[in-house]
């Protein structure tokens, strides 16, 4: 599916079984409550906090969460990502083709 795809069924399932999105202040702090439970699995999984007990780590459902409720923003306020990507690719290629290369601190 690409993500424009993505947006559209997105878009299809609020519109039916969600009955109306949230609006858009709602969904950026849900987008960024989603952030936070992703954040705190990869400080369990990756950094030095421990799993509470009975505490449950599904990594790839919390990154759909944040990728879902952006794509509902992006909906509400009518970007593209599939295109918004693009363009940033271009951006990063265009501003960043050697900056990362000429770091002396990635060396």
């Amino acid at each position: 599916m690409t993500i424009l795809e993505a947006q559209q069924q997105v878009d299809a399932w609020i519109k039916t079984v969600g009955v109306r999105y949230f609006n858009e202040l709602t969904n950026t702090a849900i987008l960024m409550e989603e952030v936070g439970e992703l954040a705190r699995i990869m400080a369990r999984t990756y950094g030095e906090q421990s799993f509470k007990q009975g505490e449950k780590a599904d990594l790839a459902d919390e990154m759909a969460d944040v990728l879902w409720v952006l794509m509902c923003l992006a909906n509400q306020t009518g970007v593209n990502l599939e295109q918004a990507l693009q363009a940033n690719f271009e951006k990063k290629n265009r501003r960043d083709a050697n900056r990362h290369l000429d770091n002396e601190k990635l060396r």
